[in-house]
């Protein structure tokens, strides 16, 4: 026999108010006062009570469903920020619809099928930035992460620039001569970030840019880039996959590390201490980003503003530099 679906009303007996007071609690209205929005949440927990997306959509002209534009998902900081939107956004109330753009990929088409399904407004991510300012988007509220500025959405992302200085600075001052340089993919603008950040450090040393080689963030590719850099004693890589990479690459070179050549990361992925040596990498915030996305994206849709900043990252420092 199939459980019966919890109603309103039956919420509303167990809180002891008025189904229109569960009706406001449920569509986030701002006139219950936070005690009695506290019961009704309890009850609705106790009964397991699941509002009708459909029904609360055609009341309030919302979904509760925020769209999610990516490149790919097989880079490790694009699933990161996966997991810490969709955790974010379900902590909130909302559901999350994500697209992916594959090679070649057409955002503007992304855009149109985020637009058919009804999102209230949507996040786009990292390489899919690039894109994002060229594309169609009128209509749709958008919050991109790691871009330059743009009237037309609200941009939030990480300090790729002061991440790289940091890392930079740190092989400077352990006594190397210079810093080289796997940067990522040409196009990525937290890429190009950390690249800038790397140039300043070396600048401020009063130290000439070595020329760089590039990677696509993949552990496959920093193992054949790092084949370019046989001269290098220190090496600053644009993402931890890549760095990876590298430290194969140096060890089937037979060059040791640190000894040798010192290696450091970027991201902090979740494996880089288990690395063979442990990764030294700038550490991302993926959490607070995923927070600060799903947060400046529901004021907007929900008339409001929230605070935006840069979040800092934090240098990591284990064997491997």
């Amino acid at each position: 026999m199939p459980q019966q679906r919890v109603s309103m009303a039956m919420v509303a007996q167990r809180a002891g108010v008025s189904g229109q007071t569960v009706s406001r609690v449920a569509n986030d209205s701002p006139k219950v006062d936070p005690d009695t929005r506290a019961r009704v949440e309890q009850a609705m927990a106790d009964l397991g009570y699941r509002p009708n997306r459909a029904a609360r959509a055609l009341r309030t002209g919302r979904t509760h469903t925020l769209g999610l534009v990516a490149q790919t998902l097989a880079t490790v900081g694009n699933s990161r920020m996966l997991q810490a939107v969709a955790e974010s956004a379900a902590s909130h109330g909302y559901a999350v619809t994500v697209v992916t753009l594959g090679a070649g990929g057409d955002i503007d088409e992304a855009f149109d099928r985020l637009r058919d399904q009804g999102v209230d407004g949507a996040i786009v991510l990292n390489e899919a930035t690039t894109l994002a300012r060229d594309a169609a988007s009128a209509g749709l509220r958008l919050v991109v992460v790691d871009s330059a500025p743009d009237e037309r959405f609200t941009v939030i992302g990480t300090d790729h620039a002061a991440g790289a200085r940091a890392a930079t600075e740190h092989l400077l001052a352990a006594g190397h001569a210079t810093v080289h340089h796997l940067a990522g993919p040409e196009a990525s603008f937290a890429a190009a970030e950390r690249e800038r950040g790397w140039r300043q450090a070396l600048a401020a040393a009063g130290i000439a840019a070595p020329g760089i080689v590039r990677g696509d963030w993949t552990a496959a590719s920093g193992h054949a880039q790092a084949a370019h850099l046989s001269e290098a004693t220190a090496i600053f890589a644009a993402n931890d996959q890549m760095a990876l990479g590298a430290l194969r690459a140096l060890a089937d070179a037979g060059r040791r590390v640190p000894d040798d050549v010192a290696v450091i990361g970027f991201d902090d992925i979740a494996d880089a201490a288990e690395f063979q040596p442990p990764l030294t990498t700038v550490r991302q915030d993926f959490d607070a980003l995923g927070e600060q996305a799903v947060q400046v994206l529901i004021a907007d849709i929900e008339g409001g503003r929230a605070a935006t900043s840069l979040l800092a990252p934090a240098l990591v420092v284990r064997a491997s530099a």
